[in-house]
Parts: structure tokens; C-alpha cells; sequence
């Protein structure tokens, strides 16, 4: 059902306090993953060779009869769903080694993310300066990532506000960063997708 702005500024207060119960196997940092088994009606249908899906995490239901899912435009289980991909290309995006090609970093997201989003990374990944500094130094990178907050949520998709947190080694030593991004995913079919991941200061407001 349709929610009015103050409707929907009440509820992200609500639903970012049930994200808080999604619990280690979610919103604890992940390092270098494999990806558990997709769930048939709430996965990606096309993950890559040897790479599958994050694991859905069950949202607990809120204290007392309330239940805030009548008035949200998605499940329980889909905002898991959603979460769960959401911190995996997180952690995806902050993983890498110099000795792999572009098309290598990105495979680790196939089916987590949506085409134009792939040839966007891929693009980034090669640029020239990056590219050559990578491989240099020697650079090899481990991601990590939690959830924060739901910044804004619609029909189809969410925007979630993500802190992930790089390690970064090489010749010129180690180094450990953190950037919030927002990171916003879409469903189709009951298939989440990142579409978008930017920091969270640009923009998907």
C-alpha cells in the first residue's frame, strides 16, 4: 500500500530496529566469503561458476501484535533477502588482488548484480591509473560490511546505507579504511539485485 512521507519517515526508525535482530550471520562483518545457496524465490537465478549467493537471514518480528509488514511493500523474508545481498557485494566490491583481471573481480558478484552495474565495476576495475598502481604495488584488497540503516525503500527497491571496510596490503605497507555507501537493490520476479553502489554522500537519496 501506498505511505504517505511522515508515514514512511516513521517507518524507517521501526524497520531499522528490526534490522538490528538479523543477527551475526548477517550484519556481523564478513571477510572473504562463499556464498551460501540461493533461495529459489528471493535469489538471482545466475550466479557464476563456483560462486553462489548469501545466505537469507530471518528478520524477527517485532515486540508485541504489531506487525509492521502489513504497511511495508515487502516481506519479512524479502527484506533479509535484500540485506543479505546487499552486504555481500559490499564486501565484494572492497575484495580483490592484483594478479586478477577485471572480469575475475566481478565474477564474484554475478547473480547479485545487474548487468549495467557489472560493466560499470568492470570499467572501474581497468581504468588505467587504477589499474597500474594495483598491480605496482602489488595490491591485494579483503572487504568487510554491515548494515547501518534503510535510507529510503519504494515498491521494488531499497536503499540500504552500508559501511564497508577495506584492507588493503602491498609494497607500500597495510592500510584499513572504511567508506558508508549507499547501496540499492531491486527486485524482479523476487530476485534481488544491487543496481546501484555509490557513497553514501553522492547520492540514492
Amino acid at each position: 500500500m501506498d505511505l504517505s512521507a511522515g508515514q514512511q519517515k516513521a517507518l524507517f526508525a521501526v524497520v531499522v530496529v528490526v534490522l538490528a535482530g538479523l543477527g551475526v550471520f548477517l550484519l556481523a562483518p564478513h571477510g572473504s566469503h562463499p556464498h551460501a545457496s540461493p533461495s529459489a524465490s528471493a535469489r538471482p537465478s545466475a550466479p557464476a561458476a563456483g560462486a553462489g549467493s548469501p545466505t537469507a537471514a530471518a528478520v524477527p518480528s517485532p515486540a508485541g501484535s504489531t506487525n509492521i509488514y502489513q504497511w511495508l511493500p515487502f516481506t519479512q523474508a524479502e527484506l533479509g533477502q535484500a540485506a543479505a545481498v546487499a552486504t555481500a557485494v559490499s564486501t565484494d566490491y572492497n575484495t580483490f588482488t592484483y594478479t586478477e583481471s577485471a572480469a575475475s573481480y566481478v565474477a564474484r558478484m554475478n547473480g547479485l548484480i545487474t548487468s549495467q552495474l557489472s560493466q560499470t565495476l568492470k570499467n572501474g576495475y581497468a581504468t588505467v591509473g587504477v589499474a597500474q598502481t594495483r598491480t605496482s604495488q602489488k595490491q591485494v584488497s579483503s572487504g568487510t560490511a554491515t548494515i547501518d540503516s534503510i535510507r529510503t525503500f519504494g515498491s521494488s527497491s531499497i536503499t540500504f546505507v552500508v559501511t564497508a571496510t577495506q584492507k588493503l596490503t602491498g609494497t607500500q605497507g597495510s592500510t584499513t579504511s572504511s567508506t558508508q555507501y549507499a547501496v540499492t537493490v531491486t527486485s524482479q520476479g523476487g530476485m534481488w539485485q544491487v543496481y546501484d553502489i555509490e557513497p553514501a554522500t553522492a547520492g540514492n537519496y
